[in-house]
């Protein structure tokens, strides 16, 4: 069959409103779905294992079902990825790692179980750095991933095969996990949407590594998808406690009328004054707090205090925590892992151990630093502001620099690591391109639980820009 690229890009919503409606089969759209990743696959290396044969069976019971008129979920007959260090029953789950080669998981992880309930047809898991740790898509078992916008650069980390998976519509969405920006650099790149919400919203049970101790409250995972209206659907079925994840908490979600919603304050800036970013990125969120204030919403220009301690504990937690985690399992297998996971251990070498004392004062520092920050959100309860410094890089790079600013790992992503380290959800929006024709998006951050606010202000900014396919395809 021919792929229609239009039904391809429509949202999973729409989707599955066509499919409740009876105007469109879960059998075609399933195989639309296969049809493009045949095609595109091969390019941008998204996907590293599928279940064609299963999802066109859950297809074809998904149709029954209409035809019946059975209750239908939010999301029956869409077919959507996961990305490969959540369990899938009977999908590999081996976070990009020789390490892990050949694990399939044989139950579905919590907020799959939910998707699949809610009608979703997963099609397959989607490419990853070793252990989750870069920012860039590559691995030793499957390669790099490419970006749909320009094959010579990257989609980001670690969520960057989910990313270009969803760009370039072989899915309608997603969900990613997210310890430092690892959705939202990704779709920043990519030209989509993200959230990475309040830790404990959506229950990280059956993601590696698993979510506890301070990695609980460090990494989350989030839904991925080219329209905001599917960030909310993903959200609310996901969502909701679960005993696997440490911080999981039965908070509902709430939602904010039109009315209440134009009294909340924004607060933007453009810079934190130690990072710097490119001028394409500045005028990025200079044109989303324009729309915003059009729309009759309060906005005002500001920068926060404490973010580069904010941003210094947060080193402390995934590069220096993760090094106590992770070295056990790779001691002795150095020779085994992937050029970017060495990168990363040879960072961590080079940082102080921790001693029982410095650990102890770290996390509590976190809390302290924290409710500083936390209390500057009242007065601004949304914080509009860049992503990353610059768009997509080209492989093998870190990102864009000025002049005499080093990229490094630690030093090019504060703008989302802060939001890990204070437990904050955000989310990305997709506002303009670079002179290259790289997508260039923005983050909206708010306070924990206020997980819906921070996507009905995103709505807001789709309103005035939005998702556009990329050139691949």
């Amino acid at each position: 069959m021919k792929v229609d690229r239009a039904l391809l890009q429509v949202s999973a919503s729409r989707m599955a409103a066509l499919v409740t409606a009876k105007q469109l089969s879960p059998v075609e759209l399933v195989e639309a779905h296969i049809e493009q990743i045949e095609r595109l696959n091969p390019k941008l290396n998204a996907f590293v294992d599928l279940r064609s044969e299963a999802a066109l069976a859950e297809a074809r019971v998904a149709e029954t079902m209409v035809t019946n008129g059975d209750q239908l979920g939010p999301l029956h007959g869409v077919p959507i990825s996961i990305k490969s260090c959540i369990d899938v029953a009977g999908m590999k789950c081996e976070a990009g790692s020789k390490l892990r080669a050949g694990n399939i998981p044989k139950k579905d992880a919590v907020l799959v179980q939910r998707l699949k309930a809610a009608g979703a047809i997963v099609l397959g898991v989607t490419n990853t750095p070793e252990f989750l740790m870069a920012w860039e898509t590559d691995n030793l078992l499957y390669g790099r991933t490419n970006n749909p916008w320009d094959l010579a650069r990257t989609p980001g980390g670690s969520s960057g095969g989910e990313a270009a998976a969803i760009a370039a519509d072989m899915s309608a969405c997603g969900v990613g996990s997210d310890g430092g920006g690892s959705v939202r650099v990704p779709a920043h790149y990519t030209g989509i949407y993200a959230l990475k919400p309040t830790p404990g919203r959506i229950p990280a049970t059956g993601h590696f590594p698993s979510g506890a101790g301070p990695f609980a409250w460090l990494g989350q995972v989030g839904p991925m998808a080219r329209y905001v209206e599917d960030l909310r659907v993903m959200l609310g079925v996901m969502s909701g406690y679960d005993i696997g994840d440490p911080v999981a908490a039965p908070v509902p979600l709430v939602e904010t009328d039109a009315n209440g919603l134009r009294q909340i304050k924004i607060g933007y800036f453009e810079d934190d004054g130690v990072h710097p970013v490119s001028s394409e990125t500045r005028a990025a969120v200079l044109a989303a707090a324009k729309a915003l204030e059009q729309q009759g919403f309060v906005v005002e220009s500001f920068r926060p205090d404490h973010l580069q301690r904010v941003h210094e504990l947060w080193q402390d937690a995934f590069v220096r925590m993760t090094a106590m985690l992770f070295g056990p399992m790779l001691k002795g297998q150095e020779h085994r892992i992937s050029p970017i996971l060495a990168d990363m251990r040879k960072l961590q070498a080079n940082l102080p151990p921790f001693t029982a004392e410095s650990l102890l004062t770290s996390i509590m520092e976190r809390d302290i630093v924290r409710e500083a920050v936390l209390r500057q959100m009242e007065r601004y309860p949304i914080w509009l502001l860049p992503v990353a410094p610059g768009p997509a890089f080209r492989h093998g790079e870190i990102g864009w620099t000025p002049e005499n600013h080093v990229a490094t790992f630690v030093e090019t992503f504060p703008y989302t690591q802060w939001f890990n380290l204070l437990g904050c959800p955000a989310a990305v929006v997709p506002v303009s391109k670079s002179a290259e024709g790289l997508p260039i998006g923005v983050q909206l951050a708010g306070r924990p639980w206020d997980d819906a606010l921070v996507l009905a202000v995103a709505g807001a900014v789709e309103r005035e820009f939005g998702y556009e396919p990329p050139p691949v395809g």
